[in-house]
């Protein structure tokens, strides 16, 4: 399960420590929007881990639904012929996210990869086919109940870069930072 540790060294631990807003309002506003990064790569990272748990958990279903129908005696393709949709689906399918546009990609993408692997060789989903009722069932529960930490943390997340998108918008507003500033000093630093 994914955690909040208080004074950890990860990124997640330092973005979601209350300290990291604390003095957002009176911080120089690159400190301000190192925040905001920062906080966009972690929910960009937690974005990833949370889609690979999603495709487990619609192979998962996949088979859960191939055994009902097979028992009905009715034809069931296999999870290797339709893998393909399956993995389509869960990349194309609606969001039930906020719909943020990510600006950078996963910077832990293999360690994330390594991390739902993990629940993978506790489950045996490398051959789904061959898993009992119950261990199939304990699957399902076991990468639920992960996509529910990763979504309850990766909200959070959301929130602390709402927070300090809020506060470059109020700088903004009332006129303590000028577009005219950043513009100069992104061409100074090009």
């Amino acid at each position: 399960m994914i955690e909040f540790r208080q004074g950890g060294r990860r990124r997640l631990d330092r973005v979601l420590d209350p300290a990291f807003l604390a003095d957002l309002t009176t911080c120089p506003m690159d400190d301000v929007r190192a925040r905001r990064d920062d906080a966009a790569q972690e929910e960009t990272d937690l974005s990833y881990l949370r889609r690979l748990l999603h495709a487990r958990m619609d192979i998962v279903r996949f088979e859960q639904r191939r055994r009902v129908a097979a028992d009905r005696g009715e034809d069931a393709p296999s999870l290797v012929d339709e893998l393909p949709r399956i993995l389509a689906d869960n990349a194309l399918g609606p969001s039930a996210g906020r719909g943020r546009h990510h600006t950078v990609q996963p910077s832990r993408a293999e360690s994330h990869r390594r991390h739902v692997e993990a629940l993978l060789a506790d489950t045996g989903l490398s051959d789904v086919a061959s898993l009992s009722e119950a261990d199939l069932t304990a699957a399902a529960t076991a990468y639920a109940e992960e996509e529910g930490s990763v979504s309850e943390h990766r909200g959070r997340v959301q929130q602390v870069m709402d927070a300090c998108n809020d506060e470059l918008g109020r700088r903004y507003r009332d006129g303590s930072a000028s577009v005219d500033d950043l513009l100069r000093k992104e061409r100074e630093g090009a």
